[in-house]
């Protein structure tokens, strides 16, 4: 086991059950997302962690949501008739067909990010996101984000990302998926996630 998966299950334990963290409290009017990053060779590993913490949660009486974005994608595409379609044509489509599609399909604002607060719920009181590494490069994390509303959502989510989340000294927010050399930059102006590592470190 990496070091980016390596204790992760007990502090993400620790930190989602922590009162503060489910209240919310001083996220301020911020959007209470928060990105997990780790090593993209661990991403078997870290679903085996986030299935067991999303079990802790439950035993623990904390109504918790796991929704996987490829999940939900697939999801999009049956609702829409295009899945049975994409499975038979798929191996005599370009890449480029194939990539234009998907991203239609789950084109952020009008059909994926509602579908996605749908998955949700209302009623969750902690949500974790996985599968961001499955669903590049038709659908990028940071576009996501960039498409969500503060209003939208109303208790913690934490995505877990595989790569890097870095902020720069002017508030901007950088994500590299996979370890590239390609920063891409949340230009939302109402996007400010916090690094869950930052959160844990400075809330003993």
């Amino acid at each position: 086991m990496s070091n980016s998966i390596k204790g992760l299950d007990q502090r993400l334990q620790d930190i989602l059950l922590r009162p503060e963290f489910l209240e919310m409290r001083g996220v301020a009017k911020e959007v209470p997302i928060f990105i997990q990053t780790y090593n993209p060779a661990d991403d078997d590993e870290l679903r085996r962690v986030v299935q067991g913490t999303e079990q802790v949660l439950r035993q623990q009486g904390i109504r918790v949501k796991h929704v996987d974005l490829f999940e939900l994608v697939l999801e999009l595409l049956d609702a829409k008739g295009y899945l049975d379609v994409v499975l038979e044509e798929e191996p005599e489509w370009s890449k480029s067909d194939l990539f234009d599609t998907l991203q239609n399909v789950a084109e952020p604002t009008s059909a994926l990010v509602p579908k996605l607060m749908e998955a949700l719920g209302d009623d969750s009181q902690v949500s974790l996101i996985t599968g961001s590494g499955r669903v590049y490069p038709f659908l990028r994390t940071h576009t996501i984000l960039e498409a969500l509303q503060p209003a939208m959502v109303r208790h913690p989510v934490v995505i877990f990302f595989p790569g890097e989340y870095k902020q720069d000294a002017d508030g901007g927010s950088y994500l590299r998926l996979f370890g590239t050399s390609t920063l891409s930059k949340i230009e939302n102006p109402h996007y400010r996630a916090t690094n869950l590592d930052y959160f844990g470190s400075q809330n003993p």
